[in-house]
Parts: C-alpha cells; structure tokens; sequence
C-alpha cells in the first residue's frame, strides 16, 4: 500500500475558478408582476386535550380487570360497613349514599365470565340493600 500524503488533503479536487461576486444589494425586475397563489389548505391540527382522550379511551382488558376489581372491593366495603351498622343499629344516610355509589358500574362487562359472574352477584346484593332502605336507583 503506498501512502501519498499525511491525510490525503493533496489529492483532493481544487474549487472551481467560479466564484460569485457578492455586491450586497438585491433587487426584484418591476416588470414581473407577483403571481397570485393560492392559499395553502390548513391542516386540522390534534390539540394535545384530542390525543390525551383518545389515549384515555384506549384501555385493555387488565385495565378494565383492575377497574372493577376495586369497584368491586368498593362495594363490598360498603356492605361490610352496612352489616355492622346494622347489627349496632347505627345506619345512618352517608352509608346509604355509599351504597348508592358503590352500585355504580358494577354491571360494566370486563371480559372475563368469573369476574362479571361475581361482579352481577355484589350488583344484586348491593341492589337488594338500596331496595330494602326504601332508596330510588335512577
């Protein structure tokens, strides 16, 4: 192998001879008139609130699990708390209230027949309760 040169710069192609003037003025021909174009289209543009819900409303089936899993447990809480409330005789409005809350999406499907099996029977026990206080479910 035969070496020319420390690095190579010596076998390199020279600039060409053309070079620009630069004169530091610009100027426009008055005889051609500006075209006229048209507007460029608009993009709708996603706001950062549009993706932030579509994320949202993306959710698996663990997601949906893990949710009613807590609702579940929320309710049975509640059922718990009505249950010593009951033998003490001390119910009182809040613990209906809860109950009411609790009953909310429990009949939400999760996709898994054992968990929306139990999920349909705290729903039934809970709606049992909130008729048996006289409470109206909308």
């Amino acid at each position: 192998m035969r070496i020319y040169g420390t690095n190579g710069a010596g076998l390199s192609a020279k600039a060409s001879g053309v070079r620009r003037a630069a004169s530091g003025t610009f100027s426009v021909s008055e005889q051609e008139a500006p075209h006229n174009t048209a507007a460029a289209p608009s993009l709708r543009s996603i706001s950062s609130l549009d993706s932030l819900m579509a994320l949202q409303g993306i959710e698996g089936p663990a997601e949906r699990k893990k949710r009613a899993v807590a609702k579940g447990r929320r309710a049975l809480d509640v059922l718990d708390d009505l249950k010593i409330g009951l033998l003490d005789g001390s119910v009182d409005g809040s613990t209906m209230a809860r109950l009411k809350v609790a009953a909310d999406g429990l009949a939400e499907e999760t996709g898994d027949p054992g968990l929306d099996a139990v999920m349909g029977e705290i729903g039934l026990r809970v709606a049992v309760e909130i008729a048996k206080a006289g409470i109206r479910q909308p």
